[in-house]
C-alpha cells in the first residue's frame, strides 16, 4: 500500500519529543530508516541537526506537545533547516502499537508521503511577543482573583463598598478602605471624591454603608489584600511599559484598527495581534481563523441527522479573548452584534450566543487585518428581511394573547 503512494519527501525525519529526549525516526529510502535517540540540551540538539544535514534530510515533523517542541524550532530556524510541528490528535499512531520509536517512525512514514498538516507556528519575534501579552493576561486575571477576594472579605464584615462604587480598586476607594481598616471615620469631603458621577447614592448613605464589623485579623488581612493587589497593578503597568517597548509599529496600526470594533480594546486588540499575527495569508479564509481559533461549529453528522456541534478544540487564548470581547460588544445597543445576540439567545442560550458573537467578532477581525474597514452593520440589520412573515408572526403572537385587530371604519 505504501509502496504505491506519492513520495513527496525522499529524506524525511519524524521525531517524538520529550522533555529529557528526542527519538528521531529519518527514513532515507523505501525500506531504509535509522532511528536516533538525542537528549534535549543545546549541545545534544546541535548535534542532532549536524546529523540531519550530514544525511541530506529534507524536511523534520514534529508533534506540538506542550512547550518542548519550542527549542527545536528555534534551532532549525537558525541553521536554516525545514521543520514542521503537527497537531498529535491527526497523526495519532494506531492503537496498541504506542513506543517511542513507532511514534517516530509512523511520523516519518506520514511526512514522507505529505500526509502531515503543520501546524500555524509564528515568527520568533512574534512567539516571544504573544508570551509577553499572555503573561500579561495572566497577571490581569490572577488581579482579578484578587478583587474578587477582597470584594467576598468586604461582604463578610458588611462593609457594602463594592454596591456603591464599582471599582473597590480605584485610587479614592482605596484611600477609604485604608480609613476604613485603621477604624478612621472618612471625611464628607473624601466621600463626594469617591463617588462615581453615576452614584445615585447620598454621602450619608455612603457613610453607612462603609460602617461594618471588622476584627484585628481582619484589619491586618485585609492590609496585606490591598498590598498584593497595588503590587500586581503595578507589575501590569510595567509590563504595558513593556509591551508598548516591543510593540513594532505595524503593530499598533494593527491594533487601532482593531480598536474600532465594538468590544474590542487596546489590550484585547494586543492580545489579539499575538495571537494571530498580522499577516492573514496564514488563513485560507475566515472561516479557516475560526476554526484554528476554536470558535466554528463541529461537523457531526450520521445517516442524515446533525448531532451535536459543539465548537472543536483551538487557540485557548484567542478563544478565551474573543469571548471576552463579545461578552462586552453585546452591550452596545446600537451595534450588529448585540442585535445577534439578541436574536440567538431566546433559542440558544446566553453562552451559545455569546460564542456566536465572538465568531462573527473573529471574521470582522480578519477582514480589517486584510486591509478592509470595518462598518457597523448596526443594531436594525436583521429587520431588513421578510418584514411581512415577522409582523405575521407578531399579530398571530397578539392574537393568543387575545388582542383583536380593530375592522377599519366605513366612509
Amino acid at each position: 500500500m505504501e509502496g504505491n503512494m506519492e513520495v513527496v519527501y525522499e529524506r524525511a525525519c519524524g521525531m517524538d519529543v520529550h522533555k529529557k529526549k528526542i527519538v528521531a525516526c529519518l527514513i532515507t529510502g523505501q525500506r531504509q530508516s535509522v532511528t536516533k535517540t538525542f537528549g534535549t540540551l543545546t549541545g545534544e540538539l546541535q548535534e542532532m541537526v549536524e546529523w540531519l544535514k550530514t544525511e541530506r534530510c529534507q524536511m523534520v515533523a514534529m508533534e506540538s506537545t506542550g512547550s518542548y517542541w519550542k527549542p527545536l524550532k528555534n534551532v532549525f530556524d537558525l541553521e536554516g533547516m525545514e521543520a514542521i510541528v503537527a497537531n498529535a490528535h491527526e497523526v495519532k499512531n494506531v492503537p496498541g502499537r504506542k513506543t517511542d520509536v513507532n511514534d517516530a517512525q509512523w511520523l516519518a512514514k506520514l511526512l514522507r508521503h505529505g500526509l502531515v498538516n503543520a501546524s500555524y507556528i509564528p515568527e520568533k519575534d512574534q512567539r516571544d511577543f504573544r508570551d509577553l501579552t499572555r503573561y500579561r493576561n495572566s497577571r490581569l486575571e490572577e488581579r482579578a482573583r484578587e478583587i474578587n477576594r477582597l470584594q467576598k472579605m468586604l461582604e463578610g464584615a458588611n462593609i457594602k463598598l463594592g454596591d456603591m462604587i464599582s471599582d473597590v480598586t480605584s485610587k479614592s476607594a482605596t484611600d477609604l478602605l485604608k480609613l476604613v481598616i485603621k477604624n478612621e471615620k472618612p471625611t464628607i469631603e473624601q466621600i463626594v471624591k469617591a463617588r462615581n458621577v453615576h452614584c445615585k447614592s447620598s454621602p450619608e448613605e455612603f457613610m453607612a454603608a462603609l460602617t461594618g464589623f471588622i476584627s484585628p485579623l481582619q484589619r491586618e488581612l485585609f492590609s496585606e489584600v490591598l498590598l498584593i493587589i497595588e503590587e500586581q497593578t503595578r507589575q501590569i503597568e510595567r509590563l504595558d511599559a513593556m509591551i508598548e517597548k516591543y510593540t513594532k509599529e505595524e503593530y499598533a496600526k494593527a491594533a487601532a484598527a482593531l480598536d474600532a470594533i465594538p468590544g474590542i480594546g487596546w489590550v484585547s486588540a494586543e492580545q489579539i495581534l499575538a495571537e494571530t499575527g498580522i499577516d492573514m495569508s496564514q488563513f485560507p479564509s475566515a472561516d479557516h481563523l475560526c476554526a484554528w481559533a476554536g470558535l466554528s461549529p463541529g461537523n457531526n453528522e450520521s445517516a442524515g441527522k446533525r448531532k451535536s456541534g459543539k465548537t472543536r478544540k483551538g487557540n485557548k487564548t484567542l478563544k478565551k479573548t474573543m469571548i471576552q470581547c463579545a461578552a462586552s460588544a453585546i452591550n452596545k445597543k446600537d451595534s450588529f452584534f448585540h442585535a445577534q445576540y439578541q436574536r440567538l439567545i431566546a433559542r440558544k442560550g446566553r453562552n451559545k450566543a455569546v460564542v456566536a458573537v465572538a465568531h462573527s467578532m473573529l471574521i470582522a477581525v480578519y477582514h480589517v487585518l486584510s486591509g478592509k474597514e470595518f462598518h457597523d452593520l448596526g443594531a436594525e440589520y436583521y429587520t431588513k428581511f421578510n418584514k411581512e412573515k415577522k409582523i405575521e408572526s407578531h399579530l398571530k403572537q397578539l392574537k393568543k394573547l387575545g388582542w383583536e385587530q380593530p375592522c377599519p371604519v366605513a366612509s
